[in-house]
């Protein structure tokens, strides 16, 4: 195994524990309930999966599917639903500017001023980060939940491309998928804060859990790697039929178009309108992403269209070559056939001419 691989691989899944611990220690100070440190134990389950990746992968990754990711995501997601579901009950009355003056200027001074008399540099470090943890916790909320909604996708993207890559997928597809990640996230981002941000949202229970639930089966694209690879399948009698053709030739530009369509952009178009025609919200900039997922699912409808369209055009050229070749193999058959009757009729006659030759010697 190399060292670079067992790295990544173990460096990767360390910064995805500490930054699900870090969403689990906020949802207790929260919520002021000691229980809710249960759910760090869901981080047994990435623990679990990094030992069996190192023992049969060899720290590597699989095809078409990240199990780290998907278990980061388990991880997280629970911390991040209780977050924004508090969220709509507490009210916050810090600014996030001053908190951040008050702990740079004031604090530390006094942290540096009471260490000057201990015994040396290291109980100053110990005496600053207590100063720093305390001012922490006294930040607001929405600051801390925006931060981790941000910290969350921006793992997503550099955990994904930390991690080893297995032997299926290639740099230059890695790339591609990191890009489309980039974009994702932003997205996903956008959607979240622009919608639970809304104050006739944040009133209605049964609505955040909805955003909520769409923010999640958005999420789910990010453990696959579909987007970048074909299936690549074999000329076999099981993919004849025109359906399995299509999905062998254009698996990834299908993948993309079923992701925008089902996972991101057609329900994001579909909790913006239900905000929009049935709630009756509206602002700028919920009126400008509305229009926005109508225009990207409408290109991926006509992306949709045009693939199908040329694949049709290449399936009917290639059964006009095949009836076109086609009159030509009777022709063949019946030529083989005359010839096959010219060999038999001349073995035939030629022992009778012998036996008259033969006569004609004795006289």
């Amino acid at each position: 195994m190399e060292l670079m691989v067992l790295l990544n691989a173990l460096v990767t899944r360390l910064l995805f524990v500490l930054h699900s611990l870090i969403g689990v220690w906020r949802v207790t100070a929260v919520k002021k309930e000691p229980k809710y440190w249960l759910l760090a134990l869901l981080n047994l389950l990435l623990c679990l999966e990094t030992g069996l990746t190192l023992k049969f992968k060899q720290g590597r990754g699989y095809k078409w599917f990240s199990p780290a990711i998907f278990l980061y995501l388990i991880c997280t997601v629970p911390s991040l639903w209780l977050l924004e579901i508090h969220h709509g009950t507490q009210y916050c009355g810090n600014e996030p500017g001053a908190v951040q003056m008050n702990v740079s200027n004031q604090d530390f001074n006094q942290s540096r001023d009471t260490s000057h008399g201990s015994e040396g540099t290291g109980h100053h470090i110990i005496q600053t980060a207590k100063v720093f943890v305390n001012h922490l916790s006294t930040i607001c909320e929405t600051v801390w939940t925006l931060a981790l909604h941000q910290t969350f996708l921006l793992l997503l993207v550099v955990g994904r491309w930390l991690l080893p890559i297995g032997v299926e997928i290639t740099r230059d597809q890695l790339s591609q998928l990191l890009l489309m990640f980039v974009g994702t996230a932003a997205d996903i981002l956008e959607f979240a804060s622009e919608t639970l941000d809304i104050e006739d949202v944040r009133k209605n229970y049964a609505l955040i859990n909805a955003i909520l639930a769409v923010w999640t089966w958005s999420m789910l694209q990010f453990p696959l790697d579909l987007a970048v690879q074909h299936i690549g399948c074999k000329p076999t009698a099981s993919t004849r039929r025109i359906p399995s053709l299509l999905l062998c030739r254009y698996s990834a530009e299908l993948w993309n178009i079923g992701v925008s369509l089902f996972i991101q952009d057609g329900p994001f178009f579909i909790v913006r309108s239900i905000l929009m025609g049935h709630f009756r919200i509206f602002n700028q900039m919920l009126v400008f992403f509305t229009a926005k997922n109508i225009l990207v699912v409408t290109l991926q409808l006509y992306r949709l269209a045009v693939i199908t369209l040329d694949f049709r055009a290449t399936i009917l050229q290639k059964s006009r070559k095949e009836v076109s070749c086609c009159p030509c193999e009777p022709y063949e058959a019946t030529t083989h056939a005359i010839a096959d009757q010219d060999t038999e009729m001349k073995e035939f006659v030629a022992p009778p001419k012998e036996q008259s030759q033969a006569p004609s010697e004795d006289q």
